[in-house]
C-alpha cells in the first residue's frame, strides 16, 4: 500500500513537471488509498481539528470560562495577594490561596489588558472585566457538551505530505503543536490529497500511548476514546485535586514522616486550629497510629481505600475525637521542604496534617 502510495506522488511529480513545457491533454490521477489520505470534510480530518482544538477549560480557575484561556503571562490578585502567573504550573498558587481557609469569600482580580485565546487560536485583546464576562457568556456552561477533545492529545511532531490537484504542487509539512495541525486541517482544500507521515502515536489522558498505523485508526481511537475521561468542564477549582491520587500515594507520604501536625482542623463548621497545638502525630504502615503530647501517648487505627477523587480515610484515635472522621482525601500538596494532606468531609469538616521531613 506504501508503495502504490509512493507511485502516485512520483507520477505526480513527473507529470507536473512535463506539464510546465507543454499540456494539450487532460490528466486524471488515482488516487491514492481511502485509509492513507486526509480528505476536506471527512469524519477523520474533523475529529482530528477537535482533538487539536485549544482546550479553554484548564484556566477556569481565572477566567471562569470554557471556551478560551488567557493567554500568559497574566498578573492577577488573588484574596490581596498579587500573583505573576508565567506558566500553566502556576495556576496552583492561585489555588493554594483560595484552599488555605474555608472561612473567607475567595476574590481574584485580573491586571488588564489581557489577551484571550479561543478555542480555534484566534485572539482579541480583552480591556475590563465587563468585556471579559461578555465573552464568557457565549461559552457553554459547566460541564456542557463542547467540541473539543480534551481526553487524548497528539504527540508531536507529525508530518504530511498535500497535493492539490489543480495547480499540481506536491508540498510537505511537520507540525510540532496542535495550533499548527488544527490550522492546516482548517485550511485544506477539496481539491488537497493528504497523507500523514504514520505511524503516529496518541496519549490518553492517564498517559497510556497509542500507535496509530492509518487513518482508519486513527479515526476508531478517537471515537473510543473521545469521552473516556471527565474533561473537567466546571469552575470549581478544587474538585479534582486527585485525580491521580492512590492509597498506596497516600501510605507512603504519610509513613515516610514521623512528625506530623494538624495545620487546620474545623468540626461542623467551628475552627478548632489550636485544639490540638503541639501534638505530633507518627502513621504506621499495619494501620497504626501515635499521637505524642508532652509526654502523654494516645493510640489509635487508620486506614484507606478508593481511588482519584474518591478516597476514603478513616481515623479514629483514642482520646482526640476530633481527628475521628471517615475523611476524603481532598488534596496532597508537596513542596520543598514541606507537606500537606488534606482531609475534608462536606463543606464544614476539614483537617489538614503537615509536615516538614521531606
Amino acid at each position: 500500500m506504501k508503495l502504490q502510495l509512493k507511485t502516485f506522488f512520483l507520477l505526480v511529480l513527473a507529470l507536473a513537471i512535463l506539464a510546465t513545457s507543454c499540456r494539450k491533454e487532460e490528466v486524471v490521477f488515482e488516487q491514492a488509498p481511502e485509509e492513507e489520505t486526509l480528505v476536506a470534510g471527512s469524519v477523520v480530518a474533523n475529529l482530528m481539528q477537535r482533538t487539536a482544538m485549544n482546550d479553554g477549560s484548564n484556566d477556569n480557575i481565572i477566567d471562569n470560562a470554557n471556551c478560551f484561556n488567557v493567554e500568559l503571562p497574566v498578573t492577577v490578585i488573588a484574596n490581596g495577594q498579587e500573583l505573576a502567573i508565567n506558566t500553566t504550573d502556576d495556576y496552583e498558587a492561585i489555588e493554594i490561596i483560595f484552599d488555605d481557609s474555608d472561612d473567607d469569600n475567595d476574590t481574584l482580580e485580573i491586571i488588564f489588558p489581557i489577551t484571550i485565546i479561543f478555542s480555534d487560536f484566534s485572539q482579541t485583546t480583552i480591556n475590563n472585566i465587563s468585556e471579559l464576562q461578555n465573552f464568557a457568556n457565549d461559552c457553554n456552561g459547566e460541564n456542557q457538551y463542547d467540541d473539543d477533545i480534551e481526553c487524548l492529545d497528539f504527540q508531536y511532531p507529525i508530518t504530511a505530505s498535500f497535493f492539490n490537484t489543480n495547480n499540481e504542487i506536491i508540498n510537505t509539512v511537520t507540525f510540532t503543536n496542535d495550533f499548527m495541525l488544527f490550522d492546516f486541517i482548517d485550511e485544506i482544500d477539496e481539491d488537497d490529497l493528504i497523507t500523514i507521515g504514520f505511524p503516529i502515536t496518541v496519549i490518553l489522558q492517564d498517559n497510556t500511548e497509542i500507535t496509530i498505523s492509518n487513518f482508519t485508526e486513527l479515526e476508531t481511537t478517537i471515537n473510543a476514546y473521545a469521552e473516556s475521561c471527565d474533561e473537567d468542564d466546571d469552575n470549581d477549582y478544587n474538585d479534582d485535586d486527585c485525580d491521580n491520587c492512590s492509597p498506596v500515594e497516600l501510605v507512603n507520604i504519610l509513613t515516610s514522616c514521623n512528625s506530623w501536625i494538624v495545620d487546620k482542623l474545623e468540626r461542623n463548621d467551628n475552627d478548632y486550629d489550636d485544639l490540638y497545638d503541639g501534638y505530633t502525630f507518627q502513621f504506621y504502615e499495619e494501620g497504626t497510629v501515635y499521637a505524642y503530647y508532652l509526654g502523654t501517648t494516645y493510640n489509635g487505627t487508620w486506614s484507606t481505600n478508593g481511588s482519584g477523587n474518591d478516597i476514603t480515610v478513616t481515623i479514629n484515635i483514642t482520646g482526640l475525637p476530633y481527628c475521628n472522621n471517615d475523611w476524603v482525601l481532598h488534596e496532597i500538596q508537596q513542596y520543598s521542604g514541606e507537606t500537606k494532606v488534606d482531609l475534608r468531609v462536606g463543606g464544614e469538616d476539614r483537617l489538614r496534617y503537615e509536615s516538614t521531613c521531606n
